[in-house]
């Protein structure tokens, strides 16, 4: 098993890493997944068998990180790892205004901090140590449409995504030096339980606030839109799988459902047109003093 094309992917428990390895294991690879729980790890083991390898780390846990990167080494002997995909990751909502300090940096702990300490205990199996055989390996960062346009009360989110996208770009510049590439996939509505969880996120701590309407509605629309318009995990699988194989691949990959809607268009109208747009999606706009003129 020494020299199959072995992967690492990060939380792989449901969604997109479930995605991914449903994916690359039936194309004949070796995942290395990771999972929080026990539990998961046992029902993947049985789901896809031998391709999957389940390694318990938390990724904001860094010793349990660099002692799954050394279990992974001594798993593929003296051969590269055919890459690494960053995509554990979570939401935090609420309105920036009345965001806790401490949600703000989980946000960014898990999202944006916790990769970069991924990508450097896995660096060694990637290309980085020179007495390792065979091609250096690619890195896939699992970012968001959410990192090019901004969603109001999902702004922990979107800053986290905006900038795992930053530093994607300064790192796939300087691993050059390796020959190890950085590729970006960055997905819009995927149809995962990220949504139930979504649906039933208690968000009360902010029904003393202006926003408590906005924040109903939007909780209601992003459910909606993942039933109905999501993509299926898969669908990021298989972009993943060409990312990590395709001889010359892009630097980023944007996989959106509705792709002009959702993607061209946010990205085409000036910056306040888009405001006004979803303002008036989520009822932000400010209402008009009733003693206006007409």
């Amino acid at each position: 098993m020494a020299n199959s094309k072995d992967v690492v992917v990060t939380g792989v428990s449901t969604g997109i890493g479930w995605g991914t390895t449903k994916v690359l294991v039936s194309k004949g690879f070796r995942v290395f997944g990771s999972v929080r729980k026990q539990a998961d790890a046992d029902r993947l083991q049985r789901e896809f068998g031998k391709g999957f390898v389940p390694l318990m780390m938390d990724i904001t846990d860094a010793d349990a990180v660099h002692q799954a990167a050394q279990k992974v080494g001594s798993m593929i002997g003296d051969r590269n790892l055919v890459g690494l995909v960053n995509n554990a990751g979570i939401v935090v909502s609420g309105p920036l205004l009345y965001l806790r300090l401490s949600e703000y940096r989980r946000q960014l702990e898990v999202n944006t901090i916790s990769p970069l300490v991924v990508i450097q205990a896995f660096a060694p199996l990637l290309g980085t140590d020179k007495k390792r055989q065979g091609p250096t390996g690619r890195i896939v960062n699992i970012t968001s449409s959410g990192a090019k346009v901004a969603i109001p009360l999902l702004g922990a989110y979107s800053a986290s995504k905006f900038g795992l996208e930053g530093m994607s770009d300064a790192l796939r510049r300087e691993l050059m030096l390796f020959g190890i590439d950085v590729v970006i996939i960055e997905p819009g509505t995927v149809n995962t339980a990220m949504y139930d969880k979504g649906e039933k996120e208690d968000l009360s701590e902010f029904k003393q606030t202006e926003y408590w309407e906005a924040v109903q509605k939007f909780q209601k629309f992003i459910v909606t839109e993942a039933r109905t318009n999501g993509l299926a995990p898969e669908r990021l699988g298989e972009a993943v799988h060409m990312a990590l194989t395709t001889a010359k691949p892009k630097a980023r990959y944007a996989v959106i459902p509705q792709r002009f809607k959702n993607w061209t268009l946010p990205r085409l109208l000036p910056a306040r047109m888009l405001d006004a747009q979803l303002a008036k999606l989520l009822g932000l706009t400010k209402p008009h003093p009733k003693n206006r003129n007409a």
